[in-house]
């Protein structure tokens, strides 16, 4: 099933969503409800946009970090660092509406140290709260100089389900694909100080292409 969705270009996980709407439509127009199933395959088409997976491909990889998720810059702030005592970094949160591409990528090359769902709430994902109150899954890397960044998955008031297909000590490329959020959802990414923000509130952001920090010369 992956092979047949990566060659329409859907996620592997929205493959079967996809085509169980889609056989309704068809069902319902079969039994003459034209006009209902002409709603319901628009509803289908609708699904299947959802879970869109294009291609993507870093223009570059050494000593940035790259936006996880498509979508819009919500918040940068300065907060502790996940599993760490004390330790400050840049939190850049990504919101992600119903029309993003929802498939999350690494931010880059490394490791992965630490795979953490956490079950929660499901409020609006934009507000700042939700990172704490919210089904959430955090995944810590390690790049290739020893750097910890950390990503954090965050459910909001559509979205109740968070795929995450990495396990502790994969090895993941910049941009790889690592999972998706399903309908609306926000992605919070960690950054060690030493690295410069090149995002702002605001800006729109794309996953395995969008640099959100480089590190200091």
């Amino acid at each position: 099933m992956a092979g047949i969705a990566g060659a329409i270009g859907i996620a592997a996980e929205g493959l079967a969503v996809s085509l169980a709407v889609f056989g309704l439509a068809l069902a319902v127009i079969v039994v003459g409800f034209h006009k209902i199933g002409g709603i319901v395959l628009i509803c289908a088409l609708g699904v299947a946009l959802f879970f869109r997976d294009p291609e993507r491909f870093p223009a570059r990889t050494a000593g940035v970090v790259i936006s996880g998720a498509d979508g819009k810059v919500t918040d940068i702030s300065q907060v502790q660092m996940p599993g760490s005592t004390g330790v400050r970094c840049h939190r850049v949160s990504v919101f992600m509406s119903p029309l993003n591409v929802h498939v999350n990528r690494a931010p880059v090359a490394g490791e992965v140290t630490c795979v953490e769902h956490t079950p929660g709430q499901f409020r609006a994902a934009f507000r700042d709260e939700a990172s704490q109150y919210n089904e959430r899954n955090l995944i810590v890397f390690r790049d290739l100089d020893d750097h910890p960044i950390a990503l954090l998955q965050v459910a909001g008031y559509l979205a109740r389900r968070i795929v995450c297909n990495l396990r502790v000590h994969d090895r993941i490329e910049s941009g790889q694909r690592i999972g998706l959020i399903m309908f609306g959802s926000r992605v919070d990414h960690f950054i060690p100080s030493k690295f410069a923000v090149t995002v702002g509130p605001g800006d729109r952001v794309r996953a395995g292409q969008s640099i959100l920090a480089e590190l200091n010369q």
